[in-house]
């Protein structure tokens, strides 16, 4: 097959499996989303405090998610070796890892008001995100346990029900938060707080009904336990050791995210407002670069099973062309119709504060370049997992976020006056520094298994 043919098979492939993961990772911002269109119907000061609170909250999600990511790339390598007992141990210690870290972090949700006050948030913002934080808190469990049945089913590469689920919560979610804010049909009316109420129900409607989409069919019933406490101490250990980095390198970016958040806090309300609404829109686009990564990701892992690493190293920068390309083409009308872009989040409580619309308006003509970069890296860091190296990730992520994106976006936000502008710049730069490391890393670790490869054929040949 010629290289041409090769790319577009290697695309098709590739695209087959990212479509459903994609659309079903839009789906589920799709929540966040609805959330925040919402919250403008409050006002600023609630888009404020709710961005902030949905910002922990990705944050320690995100980290959860990490912590059962690699379940996915195990089953998958299992799967490749037909090893069917196996699939059923890793599904028994991501339940048992998921829950584990979601009892943690909502505890954690519950005691935020004082450290974000001693961050520079204003009082009463800090206590209107401690109030939804509570509310959400519940939700946390169903949440990561529907994480760890999505990554068993992407790992045997059978996605679909994900999507259907996903939509209808959606439409549920919508009618729950606008019952719960403004007490229609026999509901409480609640304010910023019942939108948290109704997303925790959602997550909890979401995973009982995907367990039960499961249970029906049976090529995925087969090696479905949720019987954590059964769970073997190998495959534990296992899945903590492949999932533990996953979460440090997943947590590190969002941890970066968050801080730049809490910086810009410190700039004032309006500021506050603009870095959630455009922050969003950037979020919506990532899910793209999510589906392609574990897309990617996993394709890489059943090629590495069969020792296939020139097909590896094709299918990695197959998914990243696939990525900029989309990127590209997404970052149009951040440019040409800014207006239209913002218009879900602006066109309520937070439409008569044009400052709001203004700071939104600057910050998406960075971002049209910051997703590229945000692209770049979180495929880099699906490749590499794909390869089995999910400790380089991490390490690269401190470099690049922390020691050089964090430095530039304090000293050209707060030293040289350019406020949040300055502050994304810097975001950017760090991206995109951590995609160039991460790309140099996956081919480093290519030739090294390439090398042991041949390695151990002419051990063998001089052997014979």
């Amino acid at each position: 097959m010629n290289a041409h043919r090769q790319f577009w098979f290697d695309a098709r492939h590739i695209g087959g499996l990212a479509a459903p993961l994609v659309l079903t990772q839009l789906a589920q911002v799709a929540l966040t989303t609805t959330d925040i269109v919402m919250m403008g119907m409050l006002g600023p000061r609630e888009i404020a405090a709710g961005g902030l609170a949905l910002t922990i909250f990705n944050q320690l999600r995100t980290m959860g998610t990490g912590l059962v990511t690699g379940t996915g790339n195990l089953i998958s390598f299992a799967n490749g070796q037909r090893d069917r007992t196996q699939i059923t141990r890793l599904v028994r210690a991501s339940f048992a890892l998921s829950t584990l870290a979601a009892l943690a972090f909502a505890v954690a949700m519950l005691f935020v008001e004082k450290p974000l006050v001693w961050l520079g948030q204003e009082p009463d913002i800090a206590r209107q995100t401690t109030f939804y934080l509570a509310a959400a808190a519940p939700g946390m469990l169903p949440c990561l346990w529907f994480q760890s049945l999505r990554q068993y089913m992407v790992g045997l590469r059978k996605p679909g029900p994900l999507l259907a689920i996903t939509v209808v919560s959606i439409v549920v979610n919508a009618a729950l938060d606008y019952a719960l804010m403004f007490g229609r049909f026999g509901f409480p009316a609640l304010g910023l707080t019942g939108i948290a109420c109704a997303t925790s129900s959602v997550y909890l409607l979401s995973f009982v009904a995907m367990l039960a989409v499961v249970k029906r069919r049976p090529e995925l019933a087969e090696h479905l336990s949720l019987a954590a406490w059964r769970t073997d101490a190998r495959s534990l250990a296992q899945t903590w050791k492949m999932g533990l980095p996953i979460a440090a390198t997943y947590g590190s970016e969002a941890a970066f995210f968050t801080v730049l958040t809490l910086v810009i806090g410190t700039l004032g309300t309006d500021a506050l407002a603009a870095q959630t609404i455009v922050n969003q829109v950037i979020y919506i686009v990532f899910m793209i670069s999510i589906g392609l990564s574990h897309a990617s990701s996993i394709s890489i892992s059943h090629a590495c099973a069969q020792h296939d690493y020139r097909g590896a190293r094709r299918l990695g920068y197959t998914g990243l062309a696939l990525g900029f390309t989309a990127m590209l083409v997404v970052a149009l009308p951040y440019l040409v119709a800014p207006a239209y872009v913002l218009a879900p989040f602006l066109g309520h409580g937070a439409a008569s504060n044009d400052e709001v619309r203004r700071l939104a308006t600057g910050l998406l003509g960075i971002a049209a370049l910051l997703q590229i970069f945000d692209c770049g890296q979180n495929i880099g860091v699906g490749i590499l997992r794909g390869l089995g190296d999910v400790k380089s990730s991490f390490r690269i992520s401190i470099v690049g976020y922390w020691l050089i994106g964090l430095p530039v976006a304090w000293w050209a936000g707060l030293r040289l006056g350019y406020g949040m502008y300055g502050i994304w710049i810097g975001l950017a730069i760090g991206l995109a520094a951590t995609a160039a490391m991460l790309l140099r890393k996956f081919e480093s670790r290519l030739g090294a298994l390439t090398r042991s490869v041949r390695a151990g054929v002419n051990a063998r040949a001089s052997q014979s």
